[in-house]
């Protein structure tokens, strides 16, 4: 065993192998991968080995395409089969809101390239004689989709890996992971110490263990998960040799079930509702190739479903129930990339979907270790995204909840109960008894809206405008008739100090950093000139700034801050987390009501627009900046927690008498909209330029070498390829939610492409065993298709949208092509909601108060 290394790989499941793999074939040779015992050792070995490129994050289906995709390559790299098999499958759909969703699903794969097709239960049945299609009133049709050797992929990820200079060392525990004081870790083993420049946590069922080396609680708990093998059927025999293909795979959301052929029986797998951690608290080394008890009775009710929907299966003789662990995040999604805190530590694990995902998370990991960027949108799989909340009883419940919907639909307006309330402000009890609707903003409670008192504060579950409607549009009345008051508690703040502190935040932000008393807004851009942040920054005093940005992205952006520090110890960042609240009170009475709370001048002359001031608010010590984000006049008042029930009790007594009406994030969203306001990680991501997002206003190339300046002006000066926009659509009783394609008729020019993510696809057949529609291996290896004069076409995606109830029209925000992006007119653009294809037109300027006269007072 080498002695030193550049990366230590810990754990040799699949992703540990997939991020050893793409680590070499970036340039990194002299790297080790380290297995406490054999190779798929963990959960890898017991998979039931399916894959699909379907996922309700659109970038995390990218990289799932990608895996998909990466299986002949890696066959033929490796010399080792995976056992491919590409048979593609159906989601079918019991109920009408579950083909809502697969409507939603079938939109969102239109623009990532993906050939999904919506069908009936008949065209499904021919494909899966098995089933009962009088249980289902649709389903959708995905070709990339299929089954694979669990431990024959594992072994062609390791073997493609030593072929290119890769170590692999076998039965050999890490047992200690330090630090010295140069950054290198020491990696004590079994065998002895190496020492790394990097280590990744690719632990699998051990990586919350491997995680406790380093002071670090990941948020990761194994569940089991049994699945269930017939005896051979004759029924399958008889397809295959009538066809000369294989059963497809099949999901069913009523039964919480997933079935595939093996061999010549069929497997079915449940996420049945009373799930069961394994080992909540440790993990025990000793575990390796072993399974767990099989509980049939836990899964009855799922099977129950499953053999009413599949007769087919029901009389089948069950020859094994296969019952494993395998890792979860809180929502399901892996964890990967650097560890806020730590220097060159790297997660890649609670990767449930290891032959969907793996590949995709060993392509982002290599890509962000080597060249400092995964090279996608990655955040949906980001560890940044919990924070300190996420403890040990935390993730055992929500792991739990998750689990039990794993084939459950997520409604847009829907919020889930486990685990809650996490955090809440001093304020917590009194907006419940205010009636408010709670929702979960980063692990602290929030209002999203106000209930009538005597009825339920509660949301109905939908796709389409729900009871919230007729409440929300009364809160944005109230606010823009006269002044209304919400919590603004979720929002990140930070404060920077330091002599170089202004120095370091000129480096970091695009726009000049502002006079003491003042604010700027400012996004933040990486080495390669994408949007990583996007903050509000107040010059608070001598060597002193207050920052505000997104609530999710807080250790994030502290990841980011930390790595850019001067070693000089001049700039020193502060996150406050939650020692810091605040109210935003905004309307045209907001100006009166705070002069009303303050014993200092506010008018317009001596509090203008973007001033910062610290002042005492209803006897408060705060701090106010005069903005907010509803666009309209308003203030941000700020404090400590200890001071929070004060201050809400004196802007409520003072704004008595102009009819103050506290309004929840639903209704400030709302109001957003009308002002064409972008949010972060919806409209702003890592994937877009500055001026892509249309933030040329806030991007100051003259002032410094700010870091991606050099990208930026490379972008400017070519032009944005893809342009934010803002769009009024004729919506009908349901609003955009978000990934919704964009549909543009062109006349006269070829304003893109569309690109497919995935390489190869698999026949459909009718009941005679003829192919139809769909594509075949033989075809399609990213497919680049023009856009036409005068066709419609996909032309861009939807970010975010909803109701403005102020201007009374549905709005939508989303990314276009560029050459489109200033064309107003009517009949050019369509935007999919719920299957049904609606007008929609760009509207350039804001429908609220476009001159911005309201905000400046």
């Amino acid at each position: 065993m080498k002695s030193h290394v550049k990366a230590v790989v810990i754990g040799g499941g699949v992703v540990g192998c997939s991020v050893l793999y793409h680590l070499a074939k970036a340039g990194w040779t002299d790297i080790m991968l380290i297995e406490r015992a054999e190779l798929t050792s963990g959960s890898s070995w017991h998979a039931a080995g399916g894959f699909h490129t379907l996922n309700g994050d659109p970038n995390v289906a990218k990289l799932q395409a990608y895996t998909v995709q990466l299986y002949k390559e890696l066959e033929e790299i490796s010399g080792q089969s995976c056992s491919l098999h590409l048979t593609g499958g159906v989601m079918l759909a019991d109920t009408q809101e579950r083909m809502d969703f697969l409507r939603l699903a079938h939109a969102k794969g239109r623009y990532l390239g993906m050939d999904t097709e919506l069908i009936t239960p008949s065209e499904a049945k021919a494909m899966f004689p098995l089933m009962d299609e009088s249980h289902f009133v649709g389903a959708m049709w995905d070709p990339v989709e299929g089954h694979l050797d669990p431990s024959g992929t594992t072994h062609a990820y390791a073997k493609a890996a030593r072929k290119l200079g890769a170590d692999i060392v076998l039965r050999n525990r890490v047992v200690e992971l330090t630090q010295d004081p140069d950054g290198t870790w020491n990696v004590v083993t079994e065998q002895g110490t190496v020492k790394a420049e990097h280590v990744v946590n690719c632990g699998g069922l051990w990586a919350r263990e491997v995680g406790r080396m380093v002071g670090v609680e990941l948020p990761v708990l194994a569940m089991e998960h049994m699945y269930l093998l017939t005896e051979p059927m004759p029924e399958v025999e008889a397809f295959n040799k009538e066809t000369g293909r294989e059963m497809i795979g099949v999901l069913d959301f009523k039964g919480e079930i997933y079935t595939r052929q093996e061999r010549n029986g069929i497997l079915l797998g449940t996420y049945e509702k009373a799930c069961k951690p394994w080992s909540p608290v440790n993990t025990p080394w000793n575990f390796g190739h072993e399974l767990l008890q099989p509980d049939l009775d836990r899964i009855a009710p799922s099977l129950e479903v499953g053999f009413r929907h599949f007769p087919g299966i029901a009389n089948a003789g069950i020859k094994q129930v296969i019952n494993g662990p395998f890792t979860f995040a809180p929502d399901g999604n892996p964890l990967v990339g650097p560890v806020q805190g730590l220097t060159n530590f790297w997660c890649a694990c609670a990767v449930m979907a290891g032959f969907s995902q793996g590949g995709g998370v060993g392509l982002a990991l290599s890509n962000w270790m080597v060249n400092g960027d995964p090279g996608f949108d990655v955040w949906g799989m980001d560890v940044a995204r919990f924070g300190e909340w996420a403890t040990l009883r935390y993730t055992n419940a929500k792991v739990r909840e998750n689990y039990s919907r794993r084939f459950s639909i997520r409604f847009p307006n829907e919020e889930l109960p486990a685990a809650r309330p996490a955090q809440t402000t001093p304020l917590y009890d009194t907006m419940v008894a205010e009636n408010a609707v709670m929702g979960d903003s980063w692990g602290l409670e929030t209002p999203l809206w106000f209930a009538p008192k005597g009825t339920e504060p509660k949301d109905i579950v939908s796709f389409h405008r729900s009871n919230d409607f007729e409440h929300v549009g009364n809160e944005v009345r109230a606010v823009r008739e006269s002044v209304g008051v919400t919590e603004i508690a979720n929002f990140a703040k930070y404060e920077v100090t330091g002599p170089g502190a202004e120095d370091f935040l000129n480096r970091l932000m695009t726009n000049r950093m502002p006079k003491t008393g003042r604010i700027v807004l400012t996004p933040m851009l990486n080495e390669f000139g994408k949007l990583i942040g996007d903050f509000t920054i107040a010059h608070a005093g001598d060597e002193r700034f207050m920052i505000w940005g997104s609530s999710a992205a807080q250790k994030y952006h502290m990841r980011w801050f930390e790595k850019h520090l001067p070693k000089d110890g001049s700039v020193r960042v502060h996150r406050f987390d939650m020692t810091l609240v605040g109210f935003s009170i905004a309307g045209p009475n907001s100006q009166v009501l705070l002069q009303k709370l303050v014993d200092e001048d506010v008018s317009t002359k001596a509090f203008r627009f973007m001033d910062f001031r610290e002042i005492a608010v209803g006897g408060a010590p705060c701090m106010v900046n005069r903005i907010t984000y509803t666009g309209d006049l308003g203030y941000e008042i700020w404090m400590q927690p200890a001071y929070q029930r004060l201050v809400y009790k004196a802007i409520k007594e003072a704004g008595e008498e102009f009819g103050i009406v506290d309004f929840g994030m639903r209704a400030l969203l709302s109001m957003r909209l009308e002002k064409n306001f972008p949010t972060w990680f919806r409209e702003l991501r890592p994937i877009y330029g500055p001026f892509e997002g249309s933030m040329d206003r806030f991007i100051r190339m003259e002032k410094n070498d700010f870091i991606g300046r050099e990208a930026a002006a490379r972008e400017q000066q070519a032009g944005p390829k893809l342009r934010r926009v803002s769009l009024v659509v004729d919506a009908l009783d349901a609003d955009v939610m978000g990934d919704e394609p964009i549909w543009a008729r062109v006349n006269g020019q070829d304003y893109g492409t569309v690109e497919k993510p995935h390489g190869y696809g698999a026949p459909r057949f009718d009941t005679s065993g003829k192919a139809v529609r769909g594509s075949t291996a033989a075809e399609g290896a990213s497919a680049v298709r023009g856009i036409h004069d005068g066709e419609w076409s996909v032309v861009g995606w939807v970010t975010s949208g909803g109701y403005a109830h102020h201007v009374g029209r549905s709005l939508a925000q989303g990314y276009v092509p560029a050459a489109l992006a200033a064309n107003e007119g009517e009949g050019l653009f369509e935007i999919e909601i719920l299957g049904h294809r609606r007008p929609a037109r760009i509207n350039v300027e804001p429908l609220f108060d476009p001159k911005g006269e309201r905000m400046r007072g």
